[in-house]
């Protein structure tokens, strides 16, 4: 097809669990138009909507949704919607936190399969942990998929996302199924994007006039020693002094916690960014120079969101943290949403 031609077409997408909008940021990216998501957090929903007010969304539980409503309010009748996409929500399925097979979030993954039987989108995409892929949950998943008429290819599948071009040490499962074919996985980039690449150029914090840079961070006097005591560019608490370590962190075997009190690399990748990415005792999240932490911002861009993303800050540090920790690096999802639309665009 004419390149003119592919720029022109307009593939329409849903978000589901969409948080404060990273899918939707890597699909836009891609080339989609989103046109509907579902966030039930109210404060989250407020970030998705800074940044993409031209989105219809639906504030509410999923399990509460009506598709018939929802396929007539964004004029889509059963069989159009180009893509249905989201993230069910992973904690029970993370090794994080602990894991918990019983957690009722888990079945929520049937939520989006639901959406999927009734909307029957031309392509669609679930991103979660890795965790997930071991579940049975997964299983049942695929299997009605197939039924449906999906070429699923080589998916589920963990992918690791510093692969394409995201500054972050972050494996995800992806699926990815097409009703007319399969539809190939991004191939991985050469170049790894560092930490110095994405943090590297911004000011020191404290009057950059980016309320996500500048927010104050708060720490013990006892704190601020341990953290000016770690060596610089990738140093780690185990370098510290028995007397600075924190009792959890004297036990050589305890690889729980090999991580905390340690700074972040300037020519390496950023570890996982968590929801606690903006603490020092959650895990290696302390800048690679400075005596601080990252700052909000810094998490965001490590997350491969733009350096205009907003976020509100309603609910404070700790849940734009949260909010940042949860969401899928857009960077990712838009390596994968373009070979989507390359098949969506054989079927025009």
């Amino acid at each position: 097809m004419h390149k003119k031609r592919e720029k022109t077409l307009k593939f329409k997408a849903i978000d589901l669990f969409s948080g404060c909008g990273g899918l939707t940021e890597g699909l836009k990216m891609a080339g989609f138009e989103v046109v509907g998501a579902v966030e039930c957090n109210k404060v989250f929903v407020e970030t998705y909507e800074l940044n993409h007010p031209d989105v219809k969304v639906w504030v509410e539980d999923i399990r509460k949704i009506d598709t018939t409503e929802m396929m007539k309010s964004l004029g889509l009748k059963k069989g159009e919607l180009d893509l249905l996409a989201g993230c069910p929500p992973c904690q029970g399925f993370s090794t994080i936190g602990t894991k918990n097979s019983k957690d009722v979030r888990n079945n929520l993954v049937f939520e989006w399969l639901r959406l999927v039987k009734d909307f029957r989108p031309k392509t669609v995409m679930m991103e979660n942990v890795p965790g997930l892929l071991k579940d049975s949950r997964i299983k049942k998943v695929v299997k009605e998929l197939v039924a449906m008429g999906y070429s699923l290819g080589e998916t589920p599948k963990v992918l690791n996302v510093a692969k394409y071009g995201v500054p972050q040490r972050r494996k995800r499962m992806v699926l990815i199924g097409s009703q007319k074919g399969l539809v190939g996985l991004a191939k991985e980039t050469e170049d790894v994007n560092t930490v110095k690449i994405a943090i590297g150029n911004l000011s020191v914090p404290g009057k950059s006039g980016d309320l996500l840079h500048d927010y104050p961070e708060k720490r013990s006097d006892v704190v601020m020693k341990r953290i000016k005591m770690i060596p610089k560019d990738g140093g780690s608490f185990r370098m510290l002094g028995e007397d600075f370590q924190l009792p959890c962190h004297k036990n050589k075997s305890n690889n729980g916690f090999k991580d905390v009190y340690g700074r972040m690399k300037w020519d390496a990748v950023s570890p996982t960014i968590t929801g606690g990415c903006t603490n020092p005792s959650k895990g290696r999240f302390i800048h690679p120079d400075q005596n601080r932490s990252i700052t909000l911002r810094e998490a965001a861009l490590l997350q491969s969101f733009p350096k205009d993303y907003k976020f509100s800050l309603t609910g404070g540090k700790g849940t734009v943290s949260l909010m940042i920790g949860n969401a899928l690096p857009p960077k990712f999802i838009s390596a994968h949403a373009v070979e989507i639309k390359k098949k969506l665009i054989d079927l025009v």
